[in-house]
């Protein structure tokens, strides 16, 4: 199995999971006299053994990631945390972008003499650029990720 296949087949075991969860919650309670829809001691079974399962293809994703390289050298694991922190620099560059090109195209101008004037704090095409750089190498390390997804077997 690839590290691809593995990673669909744990986003399938979430929702499997999440399935059961909700099965089970209509299932303890039942009007006396009635049998609820489902038995909930085979529910927990069920849901007792795709946690099982989750567990151990985590357990081995992780693995995976952590002993297998990206061309650049740095693991996997490493590129992931890159991602997700290149995220994080994204969103709050873009927040910053998004408020000081916001207020409805009021900034700086005032209906009277008496309100406050806002006044841009940063260059905002400076900001644009550097998102758009960030943004382009986000991309770039989402599709070596992809490419490794599918071209590396998952170490058992």
């Amino acid at each position: 199995m690839t590290l691809g296949e593995a990673l669909n087949r744990r986003s399938d075991l979430q929702k499997r999971i999440a399935q059961v969860k909700d099965r089970l919650r209509a299932s303890v309670l039942a009007q006396e006299g009635d049998e609820p829809p489902e038995r909930p001691g085979e529910l927990l079974e069920e849901l007792d053994s795709l946690c099982e399962e989750l567990q151990s293809l985590i357990a081995q994703i992780n693995h995976t990631n952590a002993a297998t390289k990206l061309p650049g050298g740095e693991t996997v694991t490493e590129a992931l945390a890159h991602r997700d922190v290149l995220a994080l620099r994204l969103s709050a560059r873009r927040g910053m972008v998004r408020e000081a090109m916001g207020r409805g195209g009021l900034l700086g101008s005032r209906y009277s003499h008496s309100e406050i004037r806002m006044v841009r704090q940063i260059e905002v095409s400076e900001v644009q650029g550097r998102v758009d750089g960030l943004a382009k190498e986000r991309r770039e390390l989402d599709t070596l990720l992809q490419q490794h997804n599918w071209s590396t077997a998952m170490i058992e």
